[in-house]
């Protein structure tokens, strides 16, 4: 995708009575890579997206969207979002509400019919147009949102929470997707699940207390020249020490120079040979009945944002 202006937010505030969930924002991103937005619950992650889709309206500062302010009628079509927990009326046919979006994009009554069935058929949910809400699964719910978020061809897509509570096979369906659109759309991704982020983002925005703190690409933090690799094993859920435990365990394998547990309980190897050290881990794991449920080279985006 062509490295285009997408968002620009210069001094923005957003205030609730006396708090402040956007705490003058400075933000300037351009397209060309799916973006990460995360921080904790109550940064403002959500009130940024409400801004930037002109749900509600900034107290002070200056933002722009692909270069308008939100809520201009030149983004119609430009702009997607699904909204955290976005639901559909239970009454009314999955079709007809999707033909509703359409219209109040502008779209001609034949249009919005043939633009449902365009979004429907890219989510490979082309037979439930009469099918009112509720008789769809959670999953199969959240891939018609995501629809919705679809529908102009929009050039920039807002995803608030895109998988939360979805089954594994449907959220492979939501993540294909994702990747197979970003070379046509620019995705910026909300979403406390840092795996899931870091599959599918080339870049992060760090939001904590209404503030931007931090931003960058996401990457090995490694250097590449460094003969010393890095390997993060994320274990199942297990208490803090016996995550000590497990690091001191697995400094005992010639692979390994050193191995630390982070505060979040993932495990921080040094290794010299990152495939060798990844097997015997595994193995490690094997034969002392540990369940793992990640391995990575270098650190991991959470251990990155969270941990010292």
């Amino acid at each position: 995708m062509v490295n285009t202006s997408l968002l620009s937010c210069k001094a923005l505030v957003r205030r609730y009575g006396r708090t402040r969930a956007l705490d003058g924002v400075d933000l300037e991103l351009a397209g060309g890579a799916p973006i990460a937005l995360v921080g904790p619950n109550g940064a403002g992650k959500t009130t940024l997206f409400s801004v930037l889709c002109g749900f509600v309206r900034p107290t002070s500062g200056e933002v722009r969207v692909l270069g308008h302010r939100p809520g201009s009628s030149a983004l119609r079509g430009q702009l997607g979002a699904l909204p955290q927990d976005a639901l559909l009326a239970p009454r009314r046919t999955v079709g007809a509400q999707l033909e509703d979006f359409a219209r109040l994009q502008g779209m001609t009554r034949a249009v919005a019919r043939s633009e449902r069935e365009r979004v429907l058929d890219v989510v490979d949910l082309a037979g439930v147009a009469r099918q009112l809400p509720d008789s769809l699964s959670h999953g199969m719910g959240k891939r018609v949102a995501f629809a919705q978020s679809l529908i102009g061809s929009p050039r920039l897509v807002l995803l608030d929470e895109p998988t939360a509570g979805v089954d594994p096979p449907n959220v492979r369906v939501i993540h294909g997707l994702i990747r197979e659109m970003a070379g046509q759309i620019d995705f910026m991704i909300s979403s406390h699940n840092l795996d899931e982020l870091e599959r599918l983002t080339d870049r992060v925005v760090y939001l904590d207390s209404g503030r931007v703190s931090a931003r960058g690409a996401i990457a090995n933090d490694d250097s590449a020249s460094s003969q010393i690799g890095r390997l993060t094993i994320t274990l199942e859920t297990i208490q803090a020490s016996a995550a000590e435990q497990a690091a001191f365990a697995l400094t005992q394998l010639e692979s390994i120079s050193a191995c630390r547990a982070t505060p979040r309980g993932d495990l921080v190897a040094e290794v010299v040979n990152e495939d060798l050290a990844a097997r015997d881990v595994i193995e490690w794991c094997a034969a002392h009945n540990v369940s793992w449920r990640r391995l990575a080279r270098g650190r991991s985006l959470e251990a990155r944002l969270y941990d010292d």
